[in-house]
């Protein structure tokens, strides 16, 4: 098993090189978990070479996700990727919850585990970073934490997050870059910072110029083409390029993820069912889209892919 420190190590590698993954799970028409669907539409996913996949997180529908269904989509994401990648599974509710999950990953063979949003109530900051050791203090996972919602960690608790030995970096997902450059700015240089709000790309060059140039890439889960070509451009400093697929497809995308709560999921798995991917519906508490916002998406769709 890799240390904590080579995982961060390679992750850094990996983020500098290409978007992180975030795979739909796939269910069947009546709301059940299809294993089978899940390893084609994943190694539809891998083929597109993402530098890491984070299986079982939001885009994944994590809090549908039971247990043992949870652990099934977990081991095949680490048989295909075979350790070529990192496998970072997704982990949350309370700790002791969390901690189940984690461990399950850890079996799996996971090489890390995004700490999501515990439940319900707001909490303060050593509160937040209690629930990050409990977790720790239960698994030798790295742990990446994730704030957003009802999370937010100031620089005084990411200081202290950088402390417990395991825990390798913060995804955010609320998009305060000043409150984001003062956690960078106090947490050690070798701490893993990444962009992970909705539709990522829309932020990703103010990301960038505060130090931050990783992010993670919903529209990866079904349309890699148009992800790769935006990071390319994106690392070409192309800024004609960026505009263009900002202004074509990610812009009309996010006024149209919009309409409904949820909608960063829902239109997610929309479009990847319009590309004949296998992955079925969204779960309650999740809806899917309406038939006149599909037809909207295929068209966006279409402009997206014409683009690249």
């Amino acid at each position: 098993m890799t240390t904590s420190q080579e995982t961060a190590d390679l992750l850094r590698q990996r983020m500098a090189a290409g978007v992180l993954s975030f795979p739909l799970t796939s269910f069947t028409d009546r709301g059940e978990l299809d294993p089978d669907a899940f390893r084609t539409y994943f190694r539809s996913q891998l083929a597109a070479d993402p530098a890491a996949v984070f299986v079982a997180c939001g885009t994944g529908e994590f809090f549908s996700l039971t247990l043992d269904e949870y652990t099934e989509v977990v081991r095949i994401a680490v048989e295909e990727t075979a350790h070529r990648i990192p496998v970072i599974a997704g982990a949350g509710y309370g700790w002791a919850i969390a901690a189940q999950y984690a461990a399950r990953a850890q079996e799996a063979g996971a090489d890390g585990a995004l700490l999501m949003p515990h439940y319900l109530v707001k909490a303060p900051v050593d509160g937040l970073v209690e629930q990050v050791r409990k977790v720790a203090e239960a698994t030798s996972l790295p742990l990446i934490a994730y704030q957003r919602d009802h999370v937010t960690f100031d620089a005084t608790s990411v200081g202290m997050l950088a402390k417990i030995p395991t825990v390798i970096g913060l995804k955010d997902g609320h998009g305060d870059l000043d409150q984001l450059q003062r956690l960078r700015l106090t947490a050690p240089e070798d701490f893993l910072f990444f962009n992970g709000v909705a539709t990522a790309e829309m932020q990703a060059r103010a990301y960038g110029a505060i130090g931050i140039p990783a992010y993670s890439s919903a529209v990866h889960a079904f349309a890699p083409e148009i992800s790769k070509a935006f990071f390319t451009a994106l690392h070409a400093g192309d800024q004609s390029r960026v505009d263009e697929l900002l202004r074509e497809f990610y812009q009309p995308f996010v006024e149209l993820r919009d309409h409904r709560a949820g909608y960063a999921v829902s239109l997610v798995k929309a479009a990847a069912r319009l590309r004949d991917l296998p992955v079925g519906p969204v779960r309650a508490p999740l809806s899917d889209p309406s038939p006149e916002e599909l037809t909207t998406l295929k068209a966006l769709l279409a402009t997206g892919l014409d683009l690249v």
